[in-house]
């Protein structure tokens, strides 16, 4: 399972890239033959497929996605359900049958234990996890799994001890299978979430993974290789169904990903596209998931990695390593690497420096380093990437040499690959993308490089794109713009969402076309950005691209609704055109869903101090202080509604509270030096902006302010001094010309 998302969560369960069956390309048919079978293209289910493709079937049903769901009943279940008991921090749990029918006696979102059946089985290897029906169309999946090797019971999260109330819980959000998992496991799955009732109507074709999975519905197909067309030689390529035997890499990174990717899903109705992102939004690799350097952190799986790898530009495909119907590899160990590396070349102690047939010597060890998710599942980074040791010691980046030698500092280790291979390291983008990621002062100029630089993997100029949106000079402003017209559309789409920081004037000829650009995600992205203007101010030429841009953005955000964060997008979308009464309806069914999302918390308080509901925006501010005590930003708002409401002490405290939490908000430490310069505490007013001025030195309001105190104060030898360093600093500003000419600095 994941962490609280961001954005959008992915999916549960992890599988290896597959395929289902071979379907045997033909010369192509005109399209009046295509138009002539039925229109509906429905789902037919493995037993029309095994009629002819015999071989792949059996061989899928081998496989793990054979039992990514099914009924549960004893063929199925794996557990030891013979009225065994198992506590995991704090909870005692019973696993029991009633005749044929399973049971799990633990923790109900109540706080008290009580007896849940198991419907279905979800998943076989390495664990095996179990699905309980719950009102209005959920089932949830229960934190406790089997372990089917060592063949006993799990916590996956061994040490967290979650309240019965939080979104974590196994009964919450996180853990509900209709919208984290259930896409993945079922074949041509609808979730059907009514935002209205909160309720579900689930369905599928198929209750597991099937051939048409990754094939497509079938009934064309069938129809196609039934007809007299078919027999008398009139062939129509691919034969109606996805994914043949000669597809292309394209094809079949984007038929795995949406399983095997942390992704958004813009809409159940898919657009039938060769770009992914017309129907899905991939994470990028910055740090909220990712490690600095891209590694995989968080439960990441394998689509980001691999379009970070070599292997990627050079064409590898799923089906090059992995068999598609198996899902097992097709070679053991160092034998799948060796199809296209030259095992005299690398398959040595010369290249890896350890024993033949050590673990140290397998390819997989050095250059796909694995980390453990959900307890015991073993997953492996596609980024394919060279251990550089250096990079730990430099930024404190993992790197697969420690995966082994624990015992050995990372300086030994990068010590090791200079003897090794010399002092000099080839260039890999993590050298600008760990410097980069940090978003200080040195930065920007690693991001433009990474931007500029031909060759350097697309999802990583997306995600230098992404970290760009933090700097908000001309020189960030002009690369963005550039990415507008970039071919990728991760980089159009990142670009569109970095530019928000800027003023509209700035990007709005530039931006307006891509709300009619070809993809879908990039149009919705530029809808976003448009939104926050009045109507009048959009360019006429862009007026009608940008009401069917902002339908898609409705839809996608809509569609989300079954996510406690899908709820805040949609009340954030409402809250920008200042319709207050959705705004405030979605913010609180996100609340309802997750109620320690304090995002959401600052925002409602924000939209009832708008509409003059101050009382309200208070009790919602201190509940988002409960959840979080420690966080700057609840206590600046705090102190901007106390003195809105004209109780300064409150205030007065609470801009403290937020200095001595370290905020590095400038405007923190402006509006508390102008509140103190008010009450005439001048020595508190200086002390506190200057404090503001050591941690951001290049914020012109700041200067402005303590030139103010020095002035009431009667300080003129301090004001001229800090009128002259606001005049270094931001000389053209009109709001501070009268200053300048007050001081003879005109």
């Amino acid at each position: 399972m994941l962490k609280k998302p961001s954005i959008i969560i992915a999916i549960l369960l992890i599988f290896v890239v597959f395929r289902v069956f071979i379907v045997d390309s033909c010369s192509t048919k005109d399209a009046e033959y295509t138009e002539s079978l039925s229109a509906n293209n429905t789902y037919v289910g493995d037993k029309s497929c095994v009629k002819c493709h015999t071989s792949e079937h059996h061989q899928w049903k081998q496989s793990d996605h054979y039992m990514s769901m099914l009924p549960a009943n004893d063929s199925t279940v794996k557990g030891d359900f013979n009225n065994v008991t198992f506590t995991a921090d704090g909870i005692t749990s019973r696993f029991f049958k009633k005749g044929s029918k399973f049971f799990i006696n633990t923790e109900g979102a109540d706080g008290k234990n009580h007896d849940f059946e198991v419907k279905y089985i979800f998943g076989y290897k390495p664990l095996q996890q179990y699905l309980v029906h719950f009102p209005g169309g959920r089932m949830q999946v229960p934190r406790l799994s089997w372990d089917v090797n060592k063949r006993k019971w799990f916590n996956q999260y061994a040490g967290q001890k979650i309240p019965s109330h939080d979104w974590l819980h196994w009964t919450g959000n996180a853990q509900n299978w209709n919208t984290m998992c259930a896409s993945c496991h079922s074949t041509n799955l609808h979730k059907n979430y009514d935002t209205k009732t909160d309720t579900y109507k689930t369905s599928y074709s198929v209750i597991n993974v099937s051939c048409e999975s990754c094939h497509g519905a079938g009934q064309k197909h069938l129809n196609y290789v039934n007809s007299s067309d078919y027999k008398s030689g009139d062939k129509v390529t691919g034969s109606f169904m996805k994914l043949g035997r000669n597809s292309g890499q394209l094809e079949q990174i984007n038929t795995c990903a949406p399983c095997h990717a942390r992704v958004s899903e813009i809409s159940a109705k898919h657009i039938d596209s060769k770009e992914i992102m017309d129907n899905y939004i991939p994470q990028i690799p910055d740090t909220e998931f990712f490690h600095a350097d891209g590694q995989v952190n968080d439960e990441d799986y394998i689509y980001t990695s691999f379009l970070q790898s070599k292997m990627y530009s050079k064409g590898v495909k799923c089906s090059n390593c992995h068999n598609p119907h198996s899902i097992k590899l097709k070679h053991i160990d160092n034998q799948t690497c060796v199809q296209c590396h030259n095992t005299s070349k690398y398959n040595t102690p010369k290249h890896t420096f350890h024993t033949s047939n050590s673990k140290g010597s397998l390819c997989v060890n050095c250059h796909m380093p694995g980390k453990i998710y959900m307890g015991n599942d073993l997953r492996h980074d596609h980024s394919f990437r060279v251990p550089r040791p250096d990079l730990s010691v430099k930024y404190g980046t993992p790197n697969a040499c420690s995966n082994c030698h624990k015992d050995k500092s990372e300086k030994t280790l990068a010590d090791a690959v200079i003897k090794w291979y010399g002092p000099n390291r080839k260039y890999h983008f993590a050298d600008d993308l760990i410097p980069g990621s940090k978003l200080d002062n040195n930065s920007e100029p690693y991001l433009i490089q990474l931007i500029n630089t031909p060759n350097i993997p697309n999802i990583i100029k997306a995600t230098a794109v992404f970290y760009l949106g933090s700097f908000s000079d001309q020189t960030s402003l002009n690369t963005l713009l550039s990415c507008l017209n970039h071919k990728d559309a991760q980089v159009r789409y990142r670009a569109l969402r970095s530019l928000a920081i800027f003023p509209a004037e700035n990007w709005i000829k530039s931006a307006g076309p891509l709300l009619s650009d070809n993809v879908r995600a990039v149009r919705i992205a530029a809808a976003d950005l448009f939104l926050g203007l009045p109507k009048n101010q959009i360019p006429s030429q862009f007026a009608d691209a940008y009401t069917a841009a902002d339908k898609e953005l409705v839809s996608f955000l809509h569609y989300q609704t079954d996510f406690s964060t899908g709820n805040v997008m949609l009340a954030d979308y409402y809250l920008k055109i200042q319709d207050y009464t959705n705004a405030e309806s979605f913010y609180l069914k996100g609340l309802k869903k997750d109620n320690q999302m304090n995002y959401a918390l600052l925002n409602l308080s924000s939209l009832y101090n708008a509409v003059g509901k101050n009382d309200a925006s208070l009790q919602v501010l201190q509940k988002a202080l409960k959840n979080d005590p420690n966080n700057e930003r609840i206590y600046y708002n705090l102190a901007l509604l106390y003195n809105e409401m004209n109780n300064q002490d409150a205030a007065e405290n609470s801009f403290a509270k937020a200095i001595a939490l370290k905020s590095q908000n400038p405007r923190v430490y402006y509006n508390y030096g102008l509140m103190l310069n008010t009450k005439k505490k001048f020595k508190e007013a200086e002390t506190v902006l200057q404090k503001g001025i050591t941690i951001n030195p290049d914020t012109p309001d700041l200067y402005y302010a303590l030139a103010f105190v020095y002035i009431q104060s009667g300080n003129q030898t301090k004001a001229q001094q800090t009128v002259l360093q606001l005049k270094q600093l931001d000389s053209s500003n009109p709001n501070y010309q009268e200053l300048f000419k007050n001081f003879g600095l005109q």
